[in-house]
């Protein structure tokens, strides 16, 4: 219990600093839902390994917060939770009731009586935390400071060993992809570019790049560029 205690102290103690004092940061703010969203898609992206977190499923209730974003941010944490070998999830005790109701993400889950704060932690060599703590679409701090890193994986392991198991949760999806002309679209309209910046990036002029952001949402069965990455996150496309 002390190791626990002492570990989220540490990590609280530190996100605090780096999200309300004018020293510079051990990370990178990160605001505004769309670059949000391409940061969630990015962590979703990159994981190979492991993916650990702090979630609180109903914590969004009852706030003034888009359903697309929403929708995107489920959905990239479900691609990174298949795509990683090891998947430690700790939720709320409050929060069972919406996990029964929600979406599934494989890996293993555990419930406590609350969690510290919001956390992402991928392959343990980055880490996102919301600015405020609470809810990543209010701004998160994208972590690579190696010492924050793993003070969060330490907070994480204790709270771990202390939580209680949830049942095995379901297997992931096979694997699958867009077309892969569609493929560096996908990359691009994820990243968060505006459509001039990445048609001159992808060699294209401003009509084809268009034209394939078109037939990569009609890939996608919807016509809005939110779903486009929430529905490319719940296909494993990331």
């Amino acid at each position: 219990m002390a190791e626990s205690a002492g570990s989220v102290v540490l990590a609280r103690s530190a996100m605090n600093r780096a999200a309300t004092e004018g020293q510079r940061p051990a990370g990178r703010p990160v605001r505004g839902a769309r670059r949000i969203s391409a940061a969630l898609a990015g962590l979703a992206a990159s994981t190979r390994h492991e993916l650990l977190t702090f979630d609180d499923p109903v914590a969004s209730a009852d706030r003034a917060i888009p359903e697309p974003f929403l929708e995107l941010a489920g959905a990239c944490m479900r691609a990174a939770a298949e795509r990683a070998g090891e998947v430690r999830r700790i939720v709320p005790r409050h929060a069972l009731p919406r996990l029964e109701d929600g979406p599934p993400i494989p890996g293993r889950a555990r419930f406590a009586d609350a969690i510290p704060f919001k956390l992402i932690v991928v392959d343990r060599t980055v880490a996102a935390v919301p600015l405020d703590l609470e809810l990543l679409y209010n701004g998160l701090l994208l972590i690579r400071d190696p010492v924050l890193v793993q003070a969060l994986v330490r907070a994480h392991h204790a709270c771990w060993t202390m939580a209680e198991e949830l049942s095995h949760l379901p297997p992931p999806r096979p694997p699958g992809g867009p077309p892969e002309q569609l493929r560096p679209v996908l990359e691009a309209l994820l990243s968060g570019l505006t459509d001039e910046t990445a048609a001159a990036r992808l060699g294209m002029s401003a009509r084809t790049y268009s034209r394939r952001v078109g037939e990569l949402m009609a890939a996608l069965g919807t016509t809005s560029r939110f779903r486009a990455g929430a529905e490319a996150a719940r296909r494993g496309w990331l």
